[in-house]
């Protein structure tokens, strides 16, 4: 069990617990981007609802059917985005059509989109009848890709995939909503005091920290008297973010980020693909580097000059308030980033001259005000920029200006993704509070 997760720890301790019948109810998996937690998540559900041994190719019906996404005892909630991955699992297969394996990522990768829309929670939803037609579009194509494949007819599985993802990146733009809804979470509590239809059901509710204040009361009834026919997992990139009262009823699991080399096996193994000699090789997080590459007109090697840009020239400017000699450590940090980004920069196009409140405007400006979804691949990259010179620098000072970066870049995305604030007013509050704290100390 669990094999199909790459270089995690905190999954050893979950098969742990589950070997020794000590696995609680309710569960937090928290942990950075592409760590595995959703993956883990699904894994989970399968091993609790397997007929036999737990085993990753175990032929019992229950394990099929959730290998597949498509068992009646998993309902997964939450945002989050699905067009990276769908466009990387077609990649992986056109690149190889005979390959079982990457047509199972493929037909995966869109069951993760479409199980978000299952009837236990989309009845009486108004977004049902935008979505009907596409989600019937979408379930007629998959078969037709299946028995497609099986033929192996290039031109006809290059048609079929690029219609595939066409149905679901029109699901993904109408369906999916930024915050769960009340709803949702309601009709899942009910579904969860259901008999399952096997063993046991499984609730998995991602980057649980996008509830309002009515859908976190709903599940804390529900985490309260959970059924003991039900597990149930939320996933989130900080524990500090889910309500503690929520927290204090879930067993946490960890989940670290990888090493670099653990992140090109996952690549190697589950996509069937190499990073070598790409240029986004030396990003912090190389996995969603690697997904983020398949998206048309969010490639992170477009956004990356301008937010090189962006970091140095906020931090040239940021370095005019501040003392050098009682600074010794951010002017260290500056003359690394200046010195290994500058040339990346100045590809933007973009003169580094600006000041204070011109940075903000002259980077909406060149970034067509955001308005493509890209503001948070554009944050992803600032981050994976300072992650880059923390990571490589050895000082253990640079780890405590990471840690300011990731606290208001991951302030500015919600900012703008969930609360839809606008992106000038977000990068002006984190320019703003990343002035503050070197004045206040950050600088050492």
């Amino acid at each position: 069990m669990f094999e199909n997760i790459i270089d995690q720890g905190a999954v050893l301790q979950l098969r742990d617990d589950i070997v020794n019948r000590r696995n609680a109810p309710s569960m937090l998996f928290f942990g950075p981007a592409a760590s595995g937690k959703s993956s883990a998540a699904l894994e989970l559900a399968r091993v609790l609802s397997c007929e036999q041994s737990g085993e990753w190719k175990c032929a019992c019906v229950s394990c099929e059917r959730h290998r597949y996404l498509q068992h009646d005892d998993l309902l997964i909630l939450g945002n989050r985005s699905f067009s990276a991955e769908i466009e990387a699992g077609k990649a992986a297969f056109l690149r190889n059509p005979s390959s079982q394996g990457a047509r199972f990522l493929f037909f995966r990768s869109l069951r993760k989109l479409i199980i978000r829309f299952s009837p236990v929670i989309m009845e009486d939803d108004p977004k049902l009848s935008k979505i009907t037609s596409v989600l019937q579009s979408l379930d007629e194509k998959l078969g037709e890709f299946l028995s497609i494949a099986q033929v192996n007819e290039n031109d006809a599985l290059k048609k079929i995939c690029d219609a595939l993802v066409k149905d679901a990146n029109n699901l993904e733009n109408e369906g999916i909503s930024k915050i769960i809804p009340i709803g949702h979470i309601r009709k899942a509590s009910g579904w969860a005091r259901l008999s399952p239809a096997g063993k046991r059901k499984t609730l998995i509710i991602e980057n649980a920290e996008n509830m309002r204040d009515e859908g976190r009361n709903s599940l804390l009834k529900l985490l309260e008297e959970p059924p003991a026919s039900i597990s149930i997992v939320l996933t989130a990139q900080r524990r500090e973010a889910i309500m503690p009262t929520i927290l204090s009823r879930l067993r946490p699991y960890r989940f670290l980020k990888r090493s670099a080399e653990s992140e090109k096996e996952v690549i190697r193994r589950i996509f069937m693909d190499s990073v070598n000699g790409k240029s986004y090789e030396f990003n912090e997080n190389l996995i969603g580097s690697y997904l983020d590459s398949f998206l048309p007109g969010k490639n992170s090697e477009k956004l990356l000059p301008l937010a090189a840009w962006f970091i140095v020239s906020m931090m040239q400017n940021i370095s005019m308030s501040v003392i050098k000699n009682e600074a010794d450590s951010f002017f260290a940090f500056l003359n690394i980033l200046t010195g290994r980004y500058a040339q990346i920069a100045e590809k933007s196009g973009l003169m580094q001259s600006e000041k204070g409140s011109n940075i903000i405007k002259t980077l909406v400006s060149k970034g067509g005000g955001f308005k493509d979804d890209s503001f948070s691949l554009f944050m992803k990259i600032c981050l994976e920029i300072t992650g880059d010179i923390t990571r490589t620098s050895g000082e253990p000072q640079f780890i405590l200006y990471n840690d300011i970066f990731k606290k208001y870049i991951n302030e500015a995305v919600t900012a703008v993704e969930i609360l839809n604030i606008n992106a000038v007013i977000a990068l002006e509050g984190l320019f703003f509070n990343i002035k503050k704290s070197v004045k206040r100390g950050f600088n050492g």
